[in-house]
């Protein structure tokens, strides 16, 4: 077993309520929330909006403990709605905007939020619902109230009305302003998290103040995160990797936490970052996987003399270093930590990350330890690990191999959530007594405390003569080929199948440049997967062998954190 010591000094109150009054107080004229090409909101107004949403949820009949729903894209207002939501004592509910419509209805039911702050992007996913269900609807882009009878015209009316909305919510904190606020207590709960797992199953974590805020000061570290600090958040933050390290964090920090209004695409996303200069992201593998492979590989190997010398180990680590120095530019020049989460990283994305000495960072944790249980600042990642674990966690791996060390990974702190939310027979079969959790992730350490994940235990295989074959494992090596996107391996009838996702953009240059024909283009395609299951047989144990390879012709469907969702393709 590992754990460490937090010598941090204790808050006097680890609650969302206590954490935020005390920043905005130390932080008054900085820059708290903002979009990037908007008037920015100081430390000094996040409190007030704050103050004043949470008396106009007082007015609407909000008490300690109910829940509030939170359903809209990354912005300054969905910040100002969670602190408002959690710092008067009731709890959120952040839904993921990427989930179906059904599983939406499910959540707000389950969860029997009282009010729902929805973005108009998202209004269609809940304009079906019985409106009487809920006693109150307010449209998230400028706090106003949405009626049952409100269309979509009349959204983008109230979005241009939204002044008149917003003053009247100003007016109603005078009448709560004689009222003493109740004291929000650390094993309070402040939020109700819905995962969506690569299981298919929807569980609601309950994560209690101390939970939140204890594993955000015990994180803070790793980053080593100030109040000169600009964070661009890219993340859905209805996902607790982005909410808790990348807006409660930065937030009690002091430091200044920016948006963007559209989706991250190169075109948005190159002049925010040449505009910001963050210091600090946060981000899931895909994201540079795909910049490395569409973007970074093509461009090194774009000159056939470049090409052939890439090859020796020497040449592409100063090639590597060269375009590192690139990247940072893109990046704003300021960059200091990119943290990488959520799902494996590539080998090969992270070999050159390495070598071209980016900031990167990876870290582990799950929704249900709020989330960071293991992370290592850019300076002192180590390759394919997580790093050592948190300060004040304890983590040990039950049921170990003899020989690799690998068993399920089990973690015991003040971060680990107080159970699912109304189920208590599942809450049971991960949360012990004394409350260790399960969970369900293979890993290891080394001699020095750092900690090397290997997967699932869900995914384990059993090899022919009982050989534990892990699936990433082999998927990882799949995917170092530069026309791969995506991979996935699985057990079919006592066979190892791999789906296989290329990158059908590169191959479509190159077939229209050779002129092939359909059938040729088919022919290529099956000699191409062919080769790629001949390759990936030559580098992976006997046992983990591939026997057979089919074409994925649509990317596979991903949890918000984009890890494959591999149900819907082994079950």
């Amino acid at each position: 077993m590992f754990s460490q010591s937090n010598n941090k000094s204790k808050l006097q109150r680890l609650t969302l309520q206590h954490s935020i009054e005390e920043s905005c107080r130390k932080n008054s004229a900085s820059i708290a929330l903002s979009y990037t090409d908007d008037e920015p909101i100081t430390y000094n107004d996040l409190k007030r909006q704050i103050d004043h949403l949470s008396a106009f949820l007082k007015e609407q009949g909000v008490v300690h403990g109910d829940r509030v729903a939170i359903l809209g894209e990354n912005s300054p207002q969905w910040g100002i709605a969670y602190f408002a939501i959690t710092t008067m004592g009731a709890v959120v509910v952040p839904i993921l905007p990427d989930f179906h419509a059904s599983e939406i209805h499910h959540i707000l039911r389950h969860s029997g939020s009282k009010v729902i702050f929805i973005s108009e992007r998202f209004y269609q996913k809940i304009e079906d619902l019985d409106f009487s269900e809920f006693d109150c609807i307010i449209l998230l882009n400028n706090l106003s109230i949405i009626n049952p009878e409100t269309s979509k015209a009349t959204l983008r009316q109230l979005i241009a009305e939204g002044s008149r909305e917003l003053s009247k919510i100003k007016n109603i904190v005078l009448s709560f302003a004689g009222l003493k606020q109740r004291e929000v207590a650390e094993d309070d709960i402040a939020s109700i998290i819905y995962t969506s797992g690569t299981t298919g199953h929807s569980k609601g974590v309950m994560l209690t103040h101390k939970n939140i805020v204890w594993n955000a000061y015990a994180s803070a570290k790793i980053p080593d995160i100030g109040s000169k600090d600009r964070m661009l958040s890219v993340l859905p933050l209805a996902h607790v990797y982005e909410c808790t390290l990348g807006l409660v964090l930065p937030v009690i920090s002091g430091a200044s936490v920016y948006y963007l209004k559209k989706l991250p695409t190169a075109a948005v996303l190159v002049p925010a970052l040449e505009k910001i200069k963050p210091t600090m992201m946060l981000t899931v593998p895909l994201i540079i996987e795909k910049m490395y492979k569409t973007k970074i590989l093509p461009e090194i190997k774009k000159h056939t003399i470049v090409r052939f010398a890439y090859k020796f180990p020497m040449v592409r680590r100063r090639i590597h270093k060269m375009a590192g120095k690139k990247l940072m530019n893109t990046f704003g020049g300021a960059l200091k930590f990119f943290g990488i989460g959520g799902a494996a990283l590539s080998q090969e994305v992270e070999r050159f990350l390495k070598e071209a000495e980016f900031p990167y960072a990876i870290g582990y944790g799950l929704t249900e330890t709020s989330p960071l249980v293991a992370g290592e600042n850019a300076e002192k990642t180590r390759y394919r690990s997580t790093g050592p674990i948190v300060p004040g966690l304890e983590v040990q791996i039950e049921n170990p191999d003899p020989k690799s060390g690998i068993g399920e990974i089990v973690v015991r702190g003040p971060s680990v959530m107080k159970g699912y939310y109304r189920d208590p027979e599942q809450t049971k079969e991960v949360l012990t007594a004394d409350g260790c959790f399960h969970t369900g992730d293979l890993g290891s350490f080394d001699k020095t405390g750092y900690l090397y994940i290997n997967g699932r235990m869900k995914n384990v295989i059993l090899g022919p003569s009982g050989e534990n074959i892990y699936p990433e494992a082999v998927e990882s090596v799949i995917n170092r080929s530069d026309i791969v996107l995506e991979s996935l391996v699985y057990q079919d009838e006592g066979q190892l199948v791999a789906r296989i996702f290329l990158d059908y953009e590169k191959l479509d240059t190159e077939f229209s440049a050779a002129g092939l024909s359909e059938s040729q283009i088919k022919e290529r395609i099956t000699q191409l997967l062919e080769d790629l299951k001949k390759q990936t047989n030559e580098q992976v144990s006997s046992f983990s062998k591939i026997s057979r390879v089919i074409e994925q012709t649509e990317p596979f469907e991903k949890t918000p954190t984009q890890k494959i969702k591999r149900y819907l393709y082994t079950d």
